[in-house]
């Protein structure tokens, strides 16, 4: 055991690291690692920081999870006490980056481990020492695949990445929860998310809170003009550069009109499609429509 020394703690004194960017388990994964503890137990023990008078789960959030499934009250753990938030970050997504390939992680998931490798802390004695640790852990046996550790100077070649698509994850760190959501979806562009992420917080926020209003997506020349009037965000800015308020003239008088579809029919059938051009759509599908009803 390591130099901290293995306790037994109550599964339910430790809580999920905070702001934690990985998936559990889900499915078979999920079924062959309980199966394994109801055989063996925990093989390898979890590791956790002091915060309190509870614990903050490190590395073993699967493993926790499996345990309190098939029933066991408490779980052996490695505790850490005097870790800075950045050393405690390396825990996670080392951890996670032994256990999964990183092909297997979504878009959100890439991010946190981009951004910790390329964080101030990567390639510090500290960091180094923190890798070993978990590599001589998992050598032991337990319930994920050892993988070599590369250098920083690898993890491009590694991952099969340029630089610069490297750099476009790093930077979609900033961006809000909501739209790291999107990112794993598929309603945002790693390239739009990019441009967003300059926004500030509150500035996201409002961006996001109008276009679930609208049911609407940000393409890519909207998150450019969205990205040049960092600063300077308003709700009407917002609106203008989303083009949600284009107005219908009749008679020389200007009316605007605004109308909600779903989102998933928006999806299917505009999200590709310029706003000034879905007006000439929806009148052609209505005139069509009407004319069949014989009105």
């Amino acid at each position: 055991a390591p130099d901290s020394g293995i306790q037994v703690i109550p599964v339910d004194q430790i809580k999920p690291f905070h702001e934690h960017p990985f998936r559990l388990y889900q499915g078979e994964r999920l079924d062959d690692m309980i199966e394994s503890i109801k055989e063996h137990g925990i093989l390898t023990p979890v590791i956790v920081r002091k915060i309190g008078f509870g614990y903050e789960m490190l590395a073993g959030h699967n493993r926790q999870n499996a345990a309190r499934i098939e029933g066991l009250k408490e779980i052996p753990a490695i505790v850490k006490e005097n870790l800075t938030d950045e050393e405690a970050w390396v825990y996670v997504v080392e951890t996670n980056v032994i256990q999964r390939s990183f092909g297997d992680l979504s878009v959100t998931e890439r991010i946190a481990v981009l951004a910790t490798r390329y964080d101030k802390v990567c390639g510090t004695k500290k960091h180094e020492e923190i890798i070993e640790e978990l590599h001589r852990l998992n050598d032991t046996g337990g319930h994920y695949v050892h993988q070599q550790a590369k250098s920083r100077e690898l993890i491009g070649q590694e991952y099969g990445m340029t630089g610069r698509n490297i750099a476009r994850y790093v930077r979609c760190n900033q961006l809000i929860p909501a739209f790291k959501k999107m990112l794993d979806d598929g309603s945002l562009t790693l390239v739009s998310g990019v441009e967003l992420s300059f926004l500030s917080e509150g500035e996201q926020e409002l961006v996001s809170k109008v276009m679930e209003q609208n049911g609407v997506r940000v393409k890519g020349n909207m998150a450019k003009k969205l990205k040049a009037a960092a600063g300077d965000i308003t709700e009407e800015t917002i609106r203008s550069i989303l083009e949600l308020d284009k107005t219908v003239t009749e008679a020389g008088k200007k009316d605007s009109v605004n109308m909600k579809v779903p989102a998933d029919v928006y999806y299917r059938y505009f999200s590709e499609v310029d706003a000034s051009e879905i007006q000439n759509i929806l009148v052609e599908a209505l005139g069509l429509y009407f004319k069949a009803k014989g009105e």
